[in-house]
């Protein structure tokens, strides 16, 4: 579907007591959404360096003028991808963890959540993970302050975890172990082989407070005898 009809948004009358306002903005983020895949997907193929926005307007459809009103540049295309892919995995991950109250459970819907995804927006992934750095100024800044808001929330849940069952272990340690273990599916996964996301996630989830909860336990001190 070309992008070339993606709209400024303006205010008029409601209908069906919905404002129009806020059906256009749904429309335009539909619409957005979707760019920002296409934009992904060459990202992905091409790396951010060797992509163009002539690539980009071939890709979706839209004129290389109209991709100029809308972006001015690929680096903010870039910046949109992380961005949106980012606060979408946080806020899907928040809404989810209204369910459970059990630390444990809290930490596999985490878990799950962010395979989910990953499944789903493989090419966003790559571009996430190999576009790191790539991002200056405040559009870097913006993402990178997401990123640690997205840490915390681990962080806080393996600390939730950690009081729940008495134990002592590195929190940080643990969440970069963890993020370690799911980030790097997009890398190997073969649906024709490989699980789906809810049976990957509940044996990543086993693998993972398997080892948290035997490296946290207290060992006892041994006392060596005196000759």
């Amino acid at each position: 579907m070309p992008f070339d009809s993606l709209e400024t948004r303006s205010v008029a009358t409601p209908v069906n007591g919905r404002k129009p306002r806020e059906a256009e903005d749904s429309r335009f983020d539909r619409r957005l959404a979707k760019l920002l895949d296409h934009a992904a997907r060459i990202f992905c193929d091409k790396g951010f360096e060797g992509a163009s926005m002539r690539d980009l307007s071939r890709a979706t459809g839209m004129s290389l003028a109209g991709l100029y009103h809308y972006f001015a540049s690929k680096e903010e295309l870039l910046y949109l991808i992380q961005k949106h892919t980012f606060e979408t995995i946080i806020e899907n991950l928040r809404q989810r963890l209204r369910a459970s109250n059990d630390s444990e459970e809290r930490i596999r819907i985490f878990i799950e959540n962010h395979l989910e995804y990953s499944l789903a927006n493989k090419e966003a992934m790559k571009v996430l993970v190999h576009e790191d750095e790539t991002l200056k100024n405040e559009h870097g800044s913006e993402v990178r302050a997401i990123k640690r808001d997205y840490y915390r929330i681990c962080l806080e849940l393996l600390e939730d975890f950690q009081r729940a069952r008495g134990l002592q272990f590195s929190g940080r340690l643990a969440v970069l172990s963890l993020f370690g273990m799911i980030n790097w599916i997009y890398t190997w996964h073969n649906p024709r082989v490989d699980a789906g996301a809810a049976e990957l996630a509940r044996q990543m989830g086993d693998i993972f407070l398997n080892g948290v909860l035997n490296a946290g336990k207290t060992k006892p001190r041994t006392v060596r005898a005196k000759s």
